[in-house]
């Protein structure tokens, strides 16, 4: 064989052995992220807060269903959803058995596009377009997982503010619907967060600037979010090849600093985006971006 022919034969087989790894492993190394987050007033205890996101669940995905469950075992303080839970009209049961055990613990959500509408094939080079036309597929049954979650205690905080009290401390929260398809209404929840509470939180399932800006000036210390799937495919030493929304690339996934500290606001404001737990059934692949589910250990912050 000629070293000219070699050539594309070695790029072919390192494309295969590429697509295998992406599509038929890394999709499923389920993977918990750790990170501590200084934003409590001096000499307070920590709260543990686990956040899920982009579940796009099928009704077979039991691994995932399994590996989800597993996660009350960690004994989180607080359980935050960031949408983007369904990938099928039969999978609300799957994935409230998913949440089953977590429901025990004090939560809040918010909903997204695909708990909205179904997905559906689409060219890939659209995500590198910013304003391409969005085709919606066919509507979901996302009440149902709702009240499902509703039953259970969780707060539903889409274009809502609301409070819980874990462990004897106030915890303020505040989340606006889907800001990817311009669903997010922030004038429903806008103003000073109570500064009386130990923490406050605000959720948003696609980290667009304008909306994240808007939650900092209003003194929220940290800000949840995830629908980049950290970038799905990442190309090493380089990072996330586009976000899908209006994120920059460096923050496609994990813990940033969004808003510097003021005397006021002694935290700042931090924002964490979750790499997420699936892809769609038309994108089954990841690649240096593994599925995954975040522990926040909130900690307190220097005096």
């Amino acid at each position: 064989m000629r070293w000219y022919t070699a050539v594309p034969a070695a790029a072919v087989a390192t494309g295969a052995a590429v697509t295998a790894y992406a599509g038929l492993y890394e999709r499923t190394r389920w993977t918990l992220r750790r990170f501590d987050v200084p934003v409590l007033a001096p000499g307070s205890a920590p709260l543990t807060v686990l956040q899920i996101s982009d579940l796009h669940m099928t009704a077979g995905q039991r691994s995932k269903q399994e590996w989800v469950a597993s996660l009350a075992a960690l004994e989180p303080d607080l359980v935050i959803d960031t949408g983007d839970n369904l990938a099928g009209h039969d999978a609300v049961p799957g994935t409230l058995r998913a949440l089953q055990p977590l429901l025990d613990r004090p939560g809040a959500f918010v909903m997204a596009s695909n708990d909205y509408f179904a997905p559906r094939p689409k060219n890939p080079l659209k995500y590198f377009v910013t304003e391409h036309k969005r085709v919606h597929g066919d509507p979901l049954p996302w009440r149902g997982l709702r009240d499902g979650m509703l039953a259970r205690g969780w707060l539903d905080l889409t274009n809502a503010a609301g409070e819980l009290v874990v462990g004897g401390r106030r915890i303020v929260l505040a989340g606006v619907d889907d800001s990817h398809l311009k669903l997010d209404r922030y004038d429903d929840v806008a103003g000073p967060a109570d500064r009386s509470a130990e923490v406050r939180i605000g959720l948003a399932h696609s980290p667009e600037p304008r909306v994240l800006d808007r939650f900092a000036a209003d003194g929220y210390d940290l800000l949840l979010c995830g629908h980049t799937h950290g970038g799905q495919l990442r190309i090493p030493f380089y990072g996330a090849l586009v976000t899908n929304c209006g994120i920059d690339r460096d923050r496609a996934r994990w813990l940033h600093r969004w808003a510097e500290p003021t005397p006021d606001r002694p935290a700042g404001t931090w924002l964490h985006v979750s790499a997420g737990l699936g892809t769609s059934p038309y994108a089954p692949a990841r690649f240096a971006c593994p599925p995954e589910a975040t522990l926040l250990t909130l900690t307190a912050r220097a005096a």
